[in-house]
């Protein structure tokens, strides 16, 4: 038996948030937010005016940051408990989202400890106090829709997936207008984070015939219209909003790879700074392609996904090959790296990696061995857990260079 989950309802369109009147009956509303961008782009007061409209009292908790941590999730909990909301309502990009999802955990079940929760499917049930509204800002992390939180743990320095079907969304608004405000290099992440989406739900182990077509379809729409968005076309910047949530669908319910293993795990573990979680997935996902390849089923589904895009190849091989070289296209159109070893600071390609590489070789089997521990692993089609290789390895041996250098370095 398996199953298959998404929100209640999704609006979407022009204007959409417009239909959160229908929360009319709920008393108190708290509304998690990022930074300034929904404030300075007056969708805030926008949403605020609808909950009012609609007879709800509102609070605001600002300020998550990108990576949220736990001690910011716990801060939010405190503040639920204080207000005593019936509906939690997050407005922003994907860290707002997972911020208040895990708010949301410890608000219902204030006796719950981070660590009860670190492992796939272990979330009590929730809805006992809330429901939980999800508006995104970007097209990237489709959060609106998934059964996943990402959450930093900065005493470890480690990014823990949260993922239980209890966390998903119960309204998600996809409003086009506000997608549209995104800076050029956050259209670039966000956009690669939910092609690696896609194509890890269409090769993951637990892939089926209801997110196939999701992940299909939404790849195809982000590779024809990312690098228009990219360069202002609004009309592929609308379609990209939609394309990413149909990449969450899949992967929600599909699970992901070990490109999102090594992106979770490496986000955090350098001093020099951190490695935007969209950009890594961009760096990381033409090398797991190489590697999964390996494996004659993946391969089959990867040269599936370059034949639906029109890519050139008759063989399995030169197929799988063609989508590698078309995906490291996109990355260099989009600015972004190839590799750590020329990971500029804010994601962009740079002569001189923010990351030092001492620091990165002295770190690469704990970092290595935490990602091989990653949620996303086990539905990867080539199990690391399953090859006799040293903890380091899949960061390492997978990916040398003749110069025997990692190529994520």
């Amino acid at each position: 038996m398996a199953r298959f989950t998404l929100p209640r309802d999704l609006y979407f369109g022009e204007n959409a948030m417009e239909e959160l009147k229908a929360l009319k009956g709920h008393k108190r509303a708290f509304i998690v937010i990022g930074g300034g961008s929904m404030k300075r782009g007056g969708f805030l007061d926008k949403l605020e005016n609808i909950l009012k409209e609609a007879g709800l009292e509102t609070q605001l908790f600002e300020g998550v940051e990108p990576d949220p941590s736990v001690e910011t999730v716990m801060r939010g909990a405190k503040a639920m408990e204080a207000f005593q909301p019936d509906v939690i309502v997050s407005i922003g990009g994907g860290s707002p989202m997972d911020a208040a999802k895990a708010m949301w955990v410890f608000y219902e079940h204030p006796e719950t400890k981070f660590d009860d929760i670190k492992d796939p499917f272990t979330i009590p049930k929730l809805r006992n106090k809330a429901i939980f509204v999800a508006i995104p800002s970007t097209s990237g992390t489709a959060s609106e829709v998934t059964a996943f939180s990402v959450i930093t743990d900065y005493s470890t320095k480690i990014k823990y997936p949260l993922a239980d079907f209890e966390i998903t969304p119960d309204i998600a608004v996809l409003d086009p207008a506000i997608a549209e405000t995104m800076p050029k290099k956050l259209t670039a992440h966000t956009g690669m984070d939910a092609m690696t989406h896609a194509i890890e739900a269409y090769v993951s182990t637990l892939h089926c015939n209801y997110t196939d077509p999701l992940a299909l379809h939404a790849i195809k729409l982000i590779h024809e219209n990312l690098k228009k968005s990219y360069d202002g076309d609004m009309a592929a910047r609308d379609t990209m909003h939609d394309a990413q949530c149909l990449a969450g669908m899949a992967f929600s319910n599909a699970l992901l790879g070990i490109v999102h293993s090594m992106a979770h795990k490496t986000g955090a573990a350098y001093s020099g700074g951190h490695i935007i979680h969209g950009a890594a997935n961009a760096m990381y996902l033409p090398k797991v392609i190489k590697f999964n390849a390996r494996n004659a089923e993946a391969a089959g589904r990867y040269a599936e996904i370059a034949r639906f895009i029109d890519l050139p190849g008759s063989t399995t091989e030169e197929l799988v090959d063609a989508l590698i070289a078309e995906l490291r296209k996109m990355n260099k159109e989009l600015n972004i790296p190839y590799a750590i070893q020329n990971y500029g600071e804010g994601g962009v390609i740079a002569e001189q990696s923010i990351i030092d590489e001492k620091e990165f070789n002295e770190k690469l089997s704990e970092v290595a061995k935490n990602a091989i521990a990653d949620a996303c692993t086990g539905s990867n089609p080539v199990s690391p857990r399953r090859r006799r290789w040293k903890s380091c390895s899949l960061l390492y041996t997978m990916t040398r260079k003749s110069t025997s250098k990692s190529r994520f370095w």
